[in-house]
């Protein structure tokens, strides 16, 4: 966005103004080394070990993946029996999730909307597991609505698994700075300061650098604001998990862990740097 460009003014506009920056990203990660859609990597790549003990046998279950973006994680539910369906609002990465799922030869159904609008998009179908996270909750304005919005997609004795990175290492910053040797605080680890603008010159992944669309707006949430929003819609938690595993090294110096993923080295702090939800609703 640049300085004689319209600012955003509420909330939705900020949404808006995100959805433009994925649909932006979507194309380079698609051809991105770190999704590996030329099949360098598989579906399973992305979850952990405790992810499948949790989330248990997914045979001929209705499953439902939030903020699915390329439905890379979306499929391996296919893969293991579920009936799926994903959900997100970049109709560019809704539009290549389909044609990946197409060309894996797997039934998934995809919908383009904002994750607010779940319900209403999904014509009041309910599911036996919401899965989500991986890098969705900080793009949330109001964590007790999008609490309500699971709820209201959930089938009586069905539940939530969320899997996101931990708040502390959202406060640690994308990386160190140059020449810096130790991890520090850069960032809130709390909400309460509203909104914080960030421009994304480069994503995450390898690949050029985005000409256009490079602002996105993200909101803190504290791994108490997470678990008090998901009581207060009524649903009952089961399993709460730290680790400090990650699926990609996003500092240098990270080491192998098991599964193919990465942690810090021994002589660093041993930190939480993602977490497992397992929420249930009232059968």
């Amino acid at each position: 966005m640049t300085a004689d460009e319209h600012e955003p003014s509420n909330v939705a506009e900020m949404i808006d103004v995100n959805r433009n920056n994925w649909d932006a990203r979507t194309p380079i990660h698609v051809a991105s080394e770190f999704y590996g859609l030329n099949e360098a990597r598989d579906s399973g790549h992305w979850f952990a070990d405790f992810e499948w003990s949790d989330l248990g046998d997914l045979t001929g279950r209705d499953v439902l993946h939030l903020q699915c973006h390329l439905g890379t994680e979306t499929l391996a539910f296919a893969e293991r029996g579920a009936t799926t369906t994903g959900l997100d609002f970049s109709g560019a990465a809704v539009a290549e999730a389909r044609r990946i799922a197409r060309d894996a030869g797997r039934e998934v159904t995809y919908v383009e909307a904002d994750v607010h609008d779940a319900v209403d998009a999904l014509g009041g179908r309910r599911f036996d597991v919401v899965y989500t996270g991986k890098g969705s909750l900080w793009y949330l304005p109001d964590l007790a609505r999008w609490a309500r919005t699971v709820a209201g997609l959930l089938r009586p004795g069905g539940f939530l698994y969320l899997v996101e990175f931990h708040p502390l290492l959202q406060s640690l910053g994308a990386v160190p700075e140059p020449g810096e040797q130790h991890l520090r605080l850069r960032q809130d680890y709390l909400g309460g300061r509203g909104p914080l603008r960030v421009e994304v010159a480069h994503t995450y992944t390898d690949g050029p650098p985005l000409d256009e669309a490079t602002t996105c707006y993200e909101w803190r949430h504290g791994l108490g604001d997470i678990v008090t929003a998901l009581l207060g819609a009524g649903l009952s938690i089961e399993v709460l998990r730290e680790t400090e595993l990650l699926p990609w090294p996003r500092f240098a110096g990270m080491v192998p862990a098991e599964g193919g993923w990465w942690r810090l080295p021994d002589h660093d702090p041993k930190i939480p740097l993602m977490f497992a939800l397992r929420a249930r609703a009232t059968p």
